[in-house]
């Protein structure tokens, strides 16, 4: 009798041991990045309205199908105003606005802390009255 207790015993604390850890992976996993993938084709960003959640870490994988270069600026109006008439040819020190060459792909990880609705936008001369413009939905989990 001593010995099944014993025995029982054993394996609940295997089973809670085993469960915790489970559970830890989880909550481990949970502050992962999210992957959102954007394709740039014909100068038009696919797909062009992205939802994300609230606080969690989103990495951006931007792949630029095109022949020419592109931008991906985040932001909103007063931020894309600025950019209208900017003078950085190109960008890589922010992550919500990246320069992506012809025919590669970038990788840029964010976190918003805010619920908003934000545009991302290519100001590169024509390209945002040619279409290239998509919308960023920040929402709470």
């Amino acid at each position: 009798m001593q010995l099944q207790r014993a025995i029982t015993a054993v394996g609940l604390g295997l089973g809670i041991a085993l469960l915790t850890g489970i559970l830890a992976g989880v909550v481990a996993r949970s502050n992962d990045p999210i992957v959102v993938e954007i394709t740039i084709h014909y100068s038009h960003y696919e797909p062009a309205a992205v939802r994300v959640p609230l606080g969690r870490p989103v990495t951006f994988v931007i792949t630029n199908t095109d022949p020419i270069d592109h931008e991906w600026i985040v932001g909103d109006a007063t931020l894309h105003a600025r950019h209208r008439t900017g003078t950085e040819a190109h960008h890589d020190a922010r992550p919500t606005e990246v320069s992506i060459d012809a025919l590669t792909t970038r990788e840029t990880t964010v976190s918003f802390s805010t619920p908003t609705t934000l545009t991302f936008v290519c100001h590169l001369p024509g390209h945002e009255a040619y279409g290239m413009v998509g919308t960023l939905t920040v929402t709470r989990p």
